[in-house]
């Protein structure tokens, strides 16, 4: 297995190579944040998430370390986490960039794996499900711990050390297609780089 740690400090082209990345993430958001159309600002959404995306890739690579995309459909938000030496994942130290991202309430993101759109397990547990409300944890006999005691959710997306990565696409659209009915894809076939793509529904009419 390989070692998530470097026997030595960065060398400079790796330093280059991230500064270069993370300043096409602020020039991404430098330029577009101020503009007042919808497409223009869920365009930019995408732009962000492709530039940081290549980010966690190569500083997955650079540095040994093997990172993740974890997609919260809950909080409509996305961060990128690294596994520790305990093999837990954890958030990332110091780096801004891979912080979580919460997008507007009128945005939506819907992520794909292996061909099949991903959703989080806790929508099976959901008024209606296979469960009896009368079998819900709010029972006197049921003990269950804290809530900081649970683990985390493992990321949907893996970056690997290797330069391989967990094939995906990602859509950025719009809740209310009124708002607008334009759709940006960032996607990937297992390797880098990924594919920002751009796509606008046809109107039915």
């Amino acid at each position: 297995m390989l070692s998530r740690q470097r026997s030595s400090g960065f060398t400079l082209i790796e330093i280059m190579l991230v500064l270069v990345i993370m300043g096409l993430v602020a020039g991404y958001v430098v330029v577009n944040a101020f503009g007042n159309d919808p497409q223009d600002k869920l365009k930019s959404e995408a732009q962000r998430f492709h530039a940081v995306a290549t980010l966690a890739s190569d500083f997955a690579v650079l540095n040994q370390m093997e990172f993740g995309l974890v997609i919260d459909d809950k909080r409509n938000s996305y961060k990128f986490v690294f596994l520790d030496d305990n093999d837990e994942w954890v958030d990332v130290p110091e780096n801004q960039a891979f912080v979580e991202r919460e997008l507007p309430e009128e945005m939506v993101m819907t992520l794909v794996l292996d061909g099949f759109e991903w959703a989080s397990e806790e929508s099976l547990f959901s008024s209606g499900s296979l469960f009896d409300e009368q079998l819900s944890v709010a029972n006197d006999s049921v003990q269950i711990g804290n809530e900081e005691d649970i683990p985390p959710p493992p990321p949907q997306v893996m970056f690997l050390s290797s330069g391989d990565l967990t094939e995906f696409t990602l859509q950025f659209a719009f809740f209310d297609p009124v708002i607008s009915d334009a759709q940006f894809t960032v996607s990937s076939k297992g390797y880098l780089p990924l594919i920002n793509d751009i796509a606008l529904l046809e109107d039915a009419s």
